[in-house]
């Protein structure tokens, strides 16, 4: 059976906030792109902490992907597709916040596990900043990609991400786990049976770290 790990609004609000400063400070981003439909809670919360004194707040544009396809019969869990699925995308006819070109834009996603979903979005977004580019012509500003998760998992990744995105250190994962299924809250029918089994798994990683440290 996979290992759960469960999360409560209150760890999440406190691993955007952790981040913030790293990401105003590092990436200063003028626009967040929320993968859905994990990323948008994530990113909402984020923007409160990215907001500056006199400054408006960042604007959160969505796209959707998906790559999970079926649900597990005994739990939360979801089988890990091969294909990503476009279900929403930027719409660049009715909204000046969708020009893309010499923008800092945060790309924000619950979770890295294959790193199939991430690789795509950017993939994507670069054709879309190309295409807008050429439009414009003549020699318009960079565009710099960043991308911010609340979990990377810590396991061998299908996807790729640009390497000069890398080396750039571009990505922040506010946490790395090892390869557990996540189960975040805003997924909970349950949110009171979903907030005792995260206690419940922080109690028993307090316990098994303070057995390795007696050892």
């Amino acid at each position: 059976m996979v290992e759960r790990k469960y999360l409560t609004y209150n760890q999440v609000h406190k691993l955007c906030q952790n981040a913030a400063p790293k990401i105003l400070d590092e990436f200063k981003p003028n626009l967040m792109i929320a993968i859905g439909g994990g990323g948008y809670v994530p990113a909402r919360i984020l923007r409160s902490f990215l907001k500056t004194p006199g400054s408006p707040n960042i604007p959160i544009q969505a796209i959707g992907l998906s790559l999970y396809e079926q649900l597990s019969e005994e739990g939360p869990e979801e089988e890990i597709g091969t294909k990503v699925t476009r279900t929403q995308w930027l719409d660049f006819t009715s909204l000046s916040n969708t020009n893309l070109i010499g923008k800092n834009i945060l790309i924000v996603d619950e979770v890295d596990d294959t790193r199939t979903t991430l690789q795509y979005a950017v993939q994507e977004l670069s054709k879309d900043v190309q295409l807008q580019a050429e439009k414009l012509g003549g020699n318009p500003p960079k565009t710099n990609f960043f991308i911010f998760v609340l979990h990377n998992k810590d396991k061998s990744k299908r996807g790729t991400l640009p390497e000069e995105m890398v080396k750039a250190g571009r990505y922040l994962a506010a946490e790395t786990v090892g390869d557990v299924w996540c189960c975040y809250p805003w997924e909970a029918i349950d949110i009171d049976e979903h907030d005792k089994l995260a206690a419940a798994g922080e109690a028993t990683a307090q316990k098994d770290a303070t057995n390795g440290t007696n050892h």
